[in-house]
């Protein structure tokens, strides 16, 4: 690693184990990104690190710095930020003495490049100016967190909007301290384009089509299955919408809901209705997957491209969405339905059609192959950093 060029790799969560999205990006952005550079990795985050999961990165990094918040401090600047205008999730995650340690970190690297994975850890490096610095929103933060509102009591309604006007004015004042910025969809780009001109370059998730690809053995136990960071609000909501709205309109069918960190919600709506069944960890998700004969994403708050799906059509399970998750993936070959008994209406047609349901599968897993590569995104992410 000692002849690339360095590139410091910031994030507020370890890139492993793999259960969150924002994990699953930047590990596949590291692995490939380790190719060109020599990485060193800063997280900054309140959630301790376990030898293993550092094991797994070593591999592909030069060094590691975890950095631990307090959580004393954390609650304090929470409270204090109700008087100032920062985004609550930036003051949640910025702690002066951190930022004092980064600086000096950097200055004795020297990077030919940092690269900032979400808003959070944005404070650490922004006036740091020796190099070029590239920040992937992501997703807009802003948009979800006002969609979030829509959802909630009063007090966490009022909580909501004002966090998301906060996210909206500070994505477009951070915007001015790096050069480069990155999304994961078109989509989402369009709501933080500004009249400041700021270009976003699109780098998309992708998928490991060797890993994700059809399990022929594993039995088809459900008929539908959802997976997903199960603690995730939008996660959440989705699930009881469905189970609400959906699943009533027919006694029949069965749903498996499976993922990291199950939460109350979840684990009551399995208790009191004998259609679902609630899943935590598991080691090979791609087993899940092939249990259910039918993926569904019935997204009704959140932005972003869900990889959820992505899996799930890699391994050739035909799959049903809200037009929200799907505006994400233009010209994708699932079946859209957003009310709830043109829902049922599509999940009936694809568990009576078994023929329309392999066709839906191949569709899909040809449309991941042609559209959601890994390499090819992490080589266009490259071309865009590398100096001119």
């Amino acid at each position: 690693m000692g002849n690339k060029p360095t590139l410091v790799f910031i994030a507020s969560r370890f890139p492993y184990p793999l259960e969150k999205g924002d994990k699953l990006r930047s590990y596949n952005l590291i692995q490939g990104l380790a190719e060109q550079y020599s990485i060193l990795l800063i997280i900054v985050s309140n959630e301790p690190v376990l030898d293993p999961w550092k094991k797994k990165l070593a591999p592909l990094v030069s060094e590691i710095h975890i950095f631990r918040l307090n959580r004393t401090l954390m609650v304090m600047r929470l409270l204090m930020n109700l008087f100032f205008n920062a985004p609550f999730q930036v003051a949640y995650f910025t702690e002066r003495r951190i930022v004092k340690k980064i600086q000096h970190l950097l200055r004795q690297t020297r990077p030919d490049h940092i690269f900032c994975q979400m808003l959070r850890p944005a404070e650490y490096v922004k006036n740091y100016h020796s190099c070029y610095k590239t920040l992937d929103y992501m997703d807009a933060l802003s948009v979800g967190m006002q969609r979030r509102s829509k959802t909630n009591g009063f007090f966490l309604r009022k909580l909501y909007r004002m966090e998301a006007e906060r996210l909206k004015d500070y994505e477009q004042r951070i915007a001015h301290y790096f050069e480069f910025h990155t999304m994961i969809s078109e989509q989402d780009a369009q709501f933080l384009k500004s009249s400041k001109d700021q270009k976003i370059h699109i780098i998309p998730n992708g998928i490991d089509t060797e890993y994700f690809a059809p399990l022929e053995h594993v039995p088809k136990v459900y008929d539908l299955v959802f997976v997903g960071n199960l603690s995730y609000p939008p996660n959440i909501h989705a699930m009881q919408w469905f189970c609400e709205r959906v699943l009533p309109l027919n006694p029949s069918i069965n749903l498996l809901i499976a993922g990291a960190n199950p939460s109350v919600k979840l684990q009551s709506i399995e208790k009191n209705n004998t259609q679902v069944t609630v899943k935590g960890w598991q080691d090979d998700i791609r087993k899940v997957y092939a249990s259910g004969r039918i993926f569904i994403a019935p997204m009704q708050i959140g932005t972003g491209l869900q990889n959820k799906l992505l899996e799930a059509m890699a391994m050739e399970i035909p799959c049903i969405s809200t037009s929200l998750a799907a505006s994400a993936l233009p010209g994708n070959p699932f079946i859209v339905a957003d009310e709830p008994k043109d829902m049922l209406n599509a999940i009936m047609n694809l568990l009576k059609d078994q023929q329309e349901s392999l066709n839906r599968g191949k569709k899909g897993r040809k449309f991941v192959l042609e559209h959601y590569s890994w390499k090819t995104h992490v080589a266009s992410l490259i071309e865009l950093i590398r100096p001119s």
